[in-house]
C-alpha cells in the first residue's frame, strides 16, 4: 500500500487541484493525468451508472500516470460505497447528503479502521488496494487512518451545526453545496439568493478558523478570486459533461449560425 499524496500535501498545507468526471471510461483519466496538472480527479458516482469493475478500471488509470482518486458516493448504501471504492484504490471519500453532525460521525467511522486505535468500521478486506498480502495488519490499519475525507456542507441542518462538524476528529475536507442547500430551504435552483451566499460564507470561514480545508468547485479559473481571497486554497476545476454541452453549445450554435448564413 503506498502512501496517499493527497494526505501528504493536506498535512503539509499544499494546494491541491482536481477535476471532476462522471463517465468512468479509463480514457478520460488517461487524458486527465497525461496532462500533469491535477492531483487528483473525483468521480461523481452519485450521479454516474458504473460498476465494480468500472471502480478498480478507473483507478488502475489513475495510477498509470500518478494520479489519485475520489469518489463522491451516495447517501445509501453509502457504507458499502466507501469500502468497495476504497477496496478499488480510491484514496478519498467524499460523502454527500450529510444532514446532521452525527451523520458526518458516521462517515469518518465508515473509511477509519475497525480497530481500538482508529475506532473505525472498515474490518479486513482483501480487495485491490491490499491484495499482496497486506489486509489487516498493521499497515492497513495506518493506510485506512490516511484515507482522505470529505463531506458534502450541502443541507440546512449541516449548515446550522458547522462548528460542531468542523470539530469532528478525522474530518479531513468539507465541499460546499449551493444546489441541495437552496432547495433544502425552499428556494430551489437560487444558488445566489442573499440567504444562500450568507451561508455560504459561514461554512468557508468557519471550516478556515477551524482548519478544515474548504474545497470549491468552480467552472473557470476566473471563479477562483473570490475563494483565494477567503484563503481556500483546494478547488476541483469543472467535469467533463459540463465541459463537453459548454463546447458543443458554443461551437455548435455559431455553426449554425455560419450556415444559416450561406
Amino acid at each position: 500500500m503506498k502512501p496517499i499524496k493527497f494526505r501528504q500535501l493536506l498535512d503539509a498545507d499544499k494546494p491541491t487541484l482536481c477535476t471532476r468526471v462522471l463517465t468512468v471510461n479509463p480514457l478520460t483519466i488517461e487524458v486527465i493525468g497525461n496532462l500533469g496538472i491535477f492531483d487528483y480527479v473525483e468521480f461523481a458516482a452519485e450521479y454516474a451508472p458504473f460498476d465494480l469493475h468500472d471502480l478498480d478500471n478507473f483507478c488502475r488509470a489513475a495510477e498509470l500516470y500518478g494520479l489519485e482518486g475520489m469518489i463522491k458516493v451516495d447517501q445509501e448504501p453509502r457504507g458499502w460505497l466507501s469500502r468497495r471504492a476504497i477496496g478499488a484504490g480510491f484514496q478519498s471519500i467524499l460523502f454527500a447528503d450529510c444532514r446532521t453532525a452525527d451523520d458526518v460521525r458516521q462517515a469518518v467511522r465508515l473509511v477509519r479502521a475497525e480497530s481500538p486505535q482508529s475506532g473505525g468500521l472498515y474490518g479486513v478486506a482483501p480487495l485491490r488496494f491490499a491484495y499482496s498480502g497486506g489486509a489487516g495488519t498493521d499497515a492497513y490499519v495506518e493506510y485506512l487512518d490516511q484515507v482522505v475525507v470529505a463531506v458534502m456542507i450541502e443541507k440546512k441542518g449541516t449548515v446550522d451545526t458547522i462548528e460542531e462538524i468542523c470539530d469532528i476528529p478525522g474530518l479531513d475536507m468539507i465541499q460546499w453545496g449551493a444546489s441541495d442547500f437552496s432547495m433544502s430551504i425552499g428556494i430551489p435552483g437560487k444558488r445566489q439568493d442573499p440567504d444562500v451566499m450568507a451561508a455560504e460564507a459561514k461554512v468557508f470561514k468557519t471550516a478556515l478558523q477551524k482548519g478544515k480545508n474548504p474545497r470549491a468547485e468552480i467552472a473557470h479559473p476566473d471563479q477562483a478570486r473570490k475563494y483565494l481571497d477567503m484563503g481556500v486554497r483546494h478547488f476541483s476545476l469543472g467535469n467533463d459533461l459540463r465541459i463537453v454541452a459548454t463546447f458543443l453549445q458554443e461551437h455548435g450554435d455559431a455553426m449554425r449560425k455560419a450556415l444559416a448564413g450561406q
